[in-house]
């Protein structure tokens, strides 16, 4: 039972970054272990590497604290980064003109596979009679 392969994610939407930005970061550590992906992108100097590493960590709680998985057996198998919706803004320009832009925003989706911790079964309980000495009534 311990072999079996358990998947499990974890989604960020509405990050304040664009797709293209968080996708050079996501390609960082796509297919590596949570342990090495968190070493990786502490030690990337972009914004994006916060966002991401906050949806892997995510994905690792989710796994470990509400499925049972070991922490050391994670690995990510899907990292993706889709396109959110989009604010419409306009810049003034010269001449009374407005320029529009658009406000764009990522959705960060996350898959952990790993394996079940190995439960230890507790030891069998001794007689505790047989450990305790038994009172002596006094008549």
């Amino acid at each position: 039972m311990a072999d079996e392969i358990y998947t499990v994610r974890a989604m960020i939407k509405g990050v304040d970054q664009t797709p293209r930005k968080l996708s050079l970061v996501a390609s960082l550590v796509r297919g590596r272990s949570v342990a090495d992906a968190s070493v990786i992108l502490d030690h990337t100097p972009k914004r994006a590497a916060l966002a991401i590493k906050k949806a892997i960590m995510s994905a690792s709680a989710n796994a470990t604290n509400n499925h049972g998985l070991d922490s050391k057996s994670l690995a990510i198998s899907t990292l993706s980064v889709t396109a959110g919706p989009r604010l419409r803004r306009y810049k003034p320009a010269s001449r009374g003109r407005a320029l529009p832009f658009a406000k764009k925003s990522s959705h960060i989706l996350v898959e952990v596979t790993g394996t079940l911790k190995q439960v230890k079964k507790p030891a069998a309980k001794k007689a505790e009679a047989a450990e305790k000495p038994a009172k002596k009534e006094e008549k």
